[in-house]
């Protein structure tokens, strides 16, 4: 098993809360942490998508309770939804003897759902977090464009050819659409879901135009509003917003659209390997889609993330808001030799930016004239990770 950066968090949560929500999208190693976790404090593990354990729960209550002396793992709870009330009932009956902390580790791999039905029978009883698939912290520094090119999902990354890595991921992609998306909506059909979302690929980290999306799939933009929103909640999009500022220019107050695990990516677009991606046009987005959820693994959740954009061109393709309201700008290059776009510098002087980086594929770190500095990804990876750790 590789080490997963977020088990010690997740140890610590439950050493503070009664209860902690897992979230992260179907087979980015929930099941696999969560079983280290039970090993290691002899825990109780039930998967609710399996008829024995369910049969189990058939009277939740009375099961759950004669284990409130354990730490009960619920793996796929937004299957059960009315076990939430349950387990409310539970937590306050073990805070009345006492045990106020590590009753229930929650497993779910559809956000919606489950921060929907624990947030509202376990609110001030739960904390959540999401597992990504593997980190480039995660891996070894050599394994970099492999991460790249397959993705973070692990039975993606460790296959042992790119052809059985696709295949995989092909097979994730059919299941995504003919289970996962559909039992949330039923009105479209696989082959309308899946064009979706080879659509949303196409135009990985633009301002998507909804309503022309919608005329291309003949359907309405209502519709595809909604099967958005049921991407993200599943882990398998992320909307990138606008950051707002009063400085008197005008902004672009669309947000931008990534296919998260890069890996998933490129299997919808059909590139097969990294020497198909260097030549392919979604080159560039690829990377910045990459870098994008590096950070956003790294930071669990601790800072905001943006991107700015003026209609003169102004640009920042990555703004990290820390709580204390300072600002990291980063501009993301492909290229072995970074220069920054006269947009990033203009953008800087907008909004006085604490940090400037500019993300590359190359290994050395400097600084630029402008006092820019060039880093790699790892290496700025590894800065966030200080100042979490400082905070």
């Amino acid at each position: 098993m590789i080490p997963r950066l977020i088990q010690k968090r997740l140890e610590r949560d439950l050493e503070l809360y009664p209860a902690v929500v897992l979230l992260g999208a179907r087979q980015a190693g929930k099941t696999t942490l969560a079983l280290k976790i039970r090993e290691k404090l002899n825990g109780i593990y039930l998967d609710l998508e399996s008829p024995r354990d369910v049969a189990k729960l058939q009277d939740s209550e009375l099961y759950l309770s004669e284990h409130l002396d354990h730490l009960v793992i619920l793996d796929e709870v937004h299957r059960i939804p009315e076990i939430f009330p349950v387990l409310r009932s539970l937590i306050d009956k073990a805070r009345r003897q006492g045990k106020k902390q590590g009753l229930y580790l929650l497993l779910g791999s559809a956000s919606l759902n489950v921060v929907q039905q624990s947030g509202e029978s376990l609110a001030g009883r739960v904390t959540y977090s999401e597992l990504t698939p593997f980190s480039l912290l995660e891996i070894p520094p050599e394994k970099k464009e492999i991460l790249w090119v397959r993705g973070g999902f692990p039975e993606s990354y460790l296959a042992s050819d790119e052809t059985i890595s696709m295949r995989w991921r092909q097979d994730l992609i059919r299941t995504y659409i003919e289970r996962d998306v559909r039992a949330f909506d039923i009105r479209l059909t696989s082959e309308t879901i899946r064009r979706l979302w080879v659509m949303l690929a196409h135009l990985q980290g633009t301002n998507v135009n909804i309503a022309q999306l919608a005329r291309n799939l003949d359907i309405d933009v209502k519709t595809v509003n909604r099967y958005i929103e049921i991407l993200i909640s599943l882990f398998l999009l992320r909307r990138l917003p606008p950051w707002y500022v009063n400085t008197g220019k005008r902004l672009t107050k669309s947000p931008k659209w990534y296919v998260r695990d890069s890996g998933l990516l490129h299997a919808l677009l059909g590139i097969t390997d990294r020497e198909a991606l260097l030549s392919h046009p979604i080159l560039g987005q690829s990377w910045e889609g990459f870098v994008i959820e590096q950070i956003y693994s790294a930071l669990q959740k601790i800072a905001e993330l943006y991107y700015y954009r003026t209609s003169a061109g102004a640009e920042i393709d990555l703004l990290i808001l820390w709580p204390d309201q300072s600002f990291w700008a980063i501009e993301i290059k492909r290229s072995l030799q970074p220069k920054p776009s006269r947009g990033f510098y203009s953008a800087c002087e907008d909004l006085h930016p604490l940090r400037r980086y500019v993300v590359y594929a190359g290994k050395e770190r400097y600084t630029t004239a402008s006092g820019i500095e060039a880093i790699a990804l790892r290496e700025l990876l590894e800065k966030i990770m200080r100042k979490i750790r400082e905070k």
